[in-house]
């Protein structure tokens, strides 16, 4: 349940942050915008060391398969985007793949 966790907040500061820095360069919002989505990119690079894995390489393949869902989620209820079928079948699928690589070994 750790992992889950720090993997929604890892999640919800890279796609806050870069929401923040599209808004800013792609739709002309204020660079002060700009600035607090580097500040909170920054802090996504550092939420993600707090993980319980200790294969980076690892973690941040889990970690891909949570952030493509959680873009889904963040484009339909922040955006206001609904993602189609093949958006959510492909999300499934990531989230099929990040179960099978935290499968506990032996």
């Amino acid at each position: 349940m750790k992992a889950i966790a720090i993997f929604v907040l890892a999640g919800l500061a890279e796609i806050g942050g870069g929401y923040l820095m599209w808004k800013w360069l792609r739709e002309g919002a204020s660079g002060w915008l700009g600035v607090l989505g580097g500040l909170i990119l920054v802090l996504y690079g550092i939420i993600a060391t707090w993980q319980v894995f200790s294969s980076f390489g690892r973690v941040y393949a889990a970690y891909g398969g949570i952030f493509i869902v959680m873009s889904l989620l963040w484009g339909r209820w922040v955006d206001k985007k609904l993602p189609d079928t093949y958006d959510w079948i492909g999300g499934l699928i990531c989230i099929i793949g990040v179960v099978v690589m935290l499968l506990p070994r032996s």
